[in-house]
């Protein structure tokens, strides 16, 4: 086992050694000549080794035995493939969004699996089916993936969209992904770097820097780039960030976009915190994110679906309740969906009710 946790290690390094990054470019303070990094300095990435045997000694909080009775609405299929007018908001879960907005169907880190990861039998499981399948989705045109994790990257549900009757959406992607989506039969894509913005139907996409990193094995390390995306359309402005960890990267955006309508921001897989802290935000951390964009609304994801860390998945609106109080932020101003459920943009910018999405089925 030793020997071949060595020939791991030593092969690792040879690969990485040999790889060169095609888009170096020397102009490009984040551009390293093997891959990328953040604009801002931070703390090294501790240990996973670490972390996995401090589990292991320690324990973690167990899940329920009964479950975690989340709610699972089922979205208004009919309603959602036919619309083309109002513009909604639907939650499948963790990073999964369907926006439509201005006559498009956009999908946010479509992930409609049943783990995030490269096996079928293990790795992180999900907790809550679901809401709807590929083949319910309206025909989507816009596909916005912010990096290569498992969680966020799902080569089937991906591979599904691109045979989606009608052709297949627009793909936007960091760069140096590709060539991976061209390897699993994935068509209709465009890489881009931070900065670069693509217009499709009178709408800007922005690709932009938020603190992550990217992998999908031990020796592909920061080798395609992550970031967030920003919607324009008229004169709003929609922010999804994927996964990130605190950084002055918001405060940035903020300031060069002049604000949000809408910041949709990570707020769970944030534990241990000496493990989690450079690239997964807290809640606390993910209010203050709310205030750097200047969003006026904010809706929490990247919780409630797959169990990444050591929290249970039903602490972070617990504690994003607590984070608001503290930063005396009004819990309609950033506010959680239940996994299914649609909420209408101009209620939500309006901050009128939104309307019922259906029937809750079985809790999960």
């Amino acid at each position: 086992m030793r020997l071949f946790a060595v020939i791991l290690v030593v092969s690792s390094a040879a690969l990485s050694a040999c790889y060169s990054n095609p888009h170096y470019s020397p102009v490009k303070s984040h551009h390293t000549k093997d891959g990328f990094i953040n604009r801002y300095p931070h703390p090294p990435k501790n240990s996973f080794w670490k972390w996995q045997w401090r589990r292991w000694r320690e324990g973690v909080p167990a899940d329920p035995q009964e479950g975690y009775g989340f709610a699972l609405l089922r979205p208004d299929v009919a309603f959602l493939a036919g619309n083309r007018s109002a513009d909604t908001l639907t939650w499948l879960g963790h990073d999964t969004f369907l926006i439509q907005w201005g006559g498009l169907n956009i999908m946010t880190d479509p992930h409609l699996s049943g783990r995030a990861s490269p096996f079928s039998s293990i790795g992180p499981k999900r907790y809550v089916a679901p809401p709807m399948s590929v083949e319910e989705l309206p025909h989507i045109d816009v596909v916005l993936i912010s990096h290569s994790h498992y969680d966020h990257l799902d080569r089937a549900t991906l591979q599904q969209l691109s045979r989606q009757k009608g052709g297949p959406p627009r793909f936007l992607v960091g760069l140096n992904l590709l060539a991976w989506a061209t390897e699993n039969g994935i068509g209709n894509v465009s890489e881009h770097d931070w900065g670069d913005a693509v217009e499709r139907s009178g709408m800007t996409f922005h690709f932009v820097p938020v603190q992550h990193w990217s992998a999908r094995t031990p020796w592909d390390r920061n080798r395609t780039l992550w970031g967030g995306w920003v919607i324009e359309y008229g004169k709003r402005r929609i922010f999804f960030g994927g996964d990130f960890g605190y950084s002055a990267d918001l405060y940035d955006l903020g300031q060069r976009f002049g604000g949000f309508d809408l910041a949709m921001i990570p707020v769970g897989a944030y534990e241990p915190r000496w493990f989690m802290k450079t690239m997964h935000v807290n809640t606390d951390e993910a209010v203050q994110a709310h205030l750097d964009l200047r969003a006026r609304y904010s809706v929490g994801m990247h919780w409630g679906t797959f169990r990444l860390t050591d929290e249970r998945l039903d602490e972070p609106p617990e504690m994003l309740a607590q984070s608001l109080a503290r930063a005396g932020v009004p819990e309609t101003e950033f506010f959680l969906m239940q996994h299914g459920e649609t909420r209408f943009l101009d209620e939500i910018l309006a901050d009128t009710p939104a309307q019922d999405a259906g029937p809750v089925t079985e809790a999960r």
